[in-house]
């Protein structure tokens, strides 16, 4: 797994590619917990290139928009591959999190 973070006008963006799972999760769950830290904040992940997902990295991501949340923040995911999305419709988080078909779109509603 590689993360690459970034900022993009008001949001800051973190990308991660490969497997996102119980092994990789740590470093992306300290860079959220920092990025969701400041009230207002608004971040999106780009999951463009994300090839798999775990329950550790849901509920990872579950607990960064929850804090985001909390400081009314906006927090969003972008670019889910077919079977990543797939896990998030079985978990029914789908529902849960504001999902963009790719990058250009989440940041002209995150920056808007």
């Amino acid at each position: 797994m590689e993360m690459k973070p970034r900022q993009a006008g008001n949001v800051a963006v973190i990308a991660i590619e490969g497997r996102f799972d119980a092994n990789t999760a740590p470093p992306v769950q300290r860079w959220l917990e920092q990025a969701t830290a400041t009230p207002g904040a608004r971040v999106l992940v780009d999951l463009s290139e994300t090839t798999f997902v775990d329950s550790t990295a849901l509920a990872t991501l579950v607990s960064a928009m929850k804090r985001c949340q909390q400081g009314n923040g906006q927090f969003a995911l972008c670019g889910l591959r077919r079977p990543v999305l797939m896990i998030f419709e079985l978990t029914r988080l789908d529902k849960a999190f504001n999902i963009f078909v790719d990058a250009d779109h989440a940041l002209a509603v995150l920056n808007a």
